[in-house]
């Protein structure tokens, strides 16, 4: 029945895509994350007020995060072409698209990580400090727990932008179902290719979301 409906899709391919497209999202939405982490608690300490204030360092990273995050993605990918080259040697396959997945998505995640953090009830941090807890103390168990269903949502969120990132890199080369859309679908006119290949990304796409919602409300304490 399957194949009377959609003739042109080849299942063996179109999983393949879908393994190749979990994992560009997979590996990214981890570094993403790290550093996204490290660069919103950064932001949010080096602002006024702040344990580490310091003017010159947070402009410094906030205008590579503005900048980073503004570029749209398929100029990023071509902007970094070089760096691509040198680090991972080819412009081909799924590793091809992790410096520009990456590199365009932590920005994004680093300004929700600063947003979850300006959230946290100051009194909390002031009682911690007054205890006379050490700064990583305060960090790493007050303000990341406490921003931790923000943070969470952030992720989500950004996990979301980055399978459509994925779709864009596989449109150049990059694999995964916007390569296989492009190539055997679009360009072939298999309109069924596509189709396919769409609802595959909307049914990742929904599953990120659901268990994204699932873990930020179980760790929303109020």
């Amino acid at each position: 029945m399957l194949t009377d409906l959609l003739p042109n899709v080849v299942w063996a391919d179109m999983w393949a895509a879908t393994k190749e497209t979990l994992y560009m999202t997979g590996f990214s939405l981890v570094a993403t994350f790290i550093l996204g982490i490290l660069l919103g608690t950064l932001l949010f300490l080096t602002s006024k007020g702040q344990m580490w204030e310091n003017k010159a360092i947070n402009v410094l990273i906030s205008a590579v995060v503005n900048i980073f995050r503004s570029i749209p993605f398929i100029i990023l990918i071509i902007l970094l072409i070089p760096f691509t080259l040198f680090l991972v040697k080819t412009m081909l396959g799924p590793e091809a698209a992790l410096p520009a997945l990456i590199i365009g998505a932590a920005p994004f995640y680093a300004r929700m990580v600063e947003i979850g953090l300006r959230e946290v009830d100051k009194g909390v941090v002031e009682a911690a400090r007054s205890m006379g807890a050490k700064t990583s103390t305060i960090i790493f168990k007050v303000l990341l727990p406490e921003s931790m269903p923000a943070l969470i949502s952030g992720i989500t969120v950004t996990a979301i932008a980055l399978v459509g990132y994925t779709a864009m890199a596989g449109a150049i080369g990059a694999g995964g179902l916007g390569n296989l859309a492009y190539l055997q679908g679009f360009q072939r006119s298999n309109n069924d290719v596509t189709f396919v290949a769409t609802i595959t990304i909307l049914i990742i796409v929904f599953i990120i979301q659901f268990i994204g919602d699932i873990i930020s409300s179980k760790l929303d304490k109020r």
